[in-house]
């Protein structure tokens, strides 16, 4: 059964991946769900450990970035502090 998530990405890196997508016959829901498949099938310590990550620096034109989201503890924080 499929479920819906929505992700938030750089425009040029959807562009990409959706050119890719197509040359592969898939659909970028797909690609991406595959991606997501290949990452919970291995036992990575790291990120840069993934056969991925060569490929997605490739698609991105640069070095791979990881951010981490601010957790909502902190972000009620930020917010609170901003109206003192």
């Amino acid at each position: 059964m499929d479920a819906k998530i929505t992700l938030s990405f750089d425009k040029k890196v959807i562009e990409k991946a959706k050119e890719f997508a197509a040359k592969q016959n898939i659909s970028l829901s797909r690609l991406t769900e595959y991606l997501y498949a290949q990452i919970t099938s291995g036992d990575y310590k790291t990120l840069d450990d993934m056969p991925l990550a060569d490929w997605i620096s490739i698609l991105a034109e640069g070095q791979t970035e990881y951010k981490k989201s601010p957790s909502r503890k902190q972000m009620k924080s930020e917010y609170f502090n901003t109206k003192k």
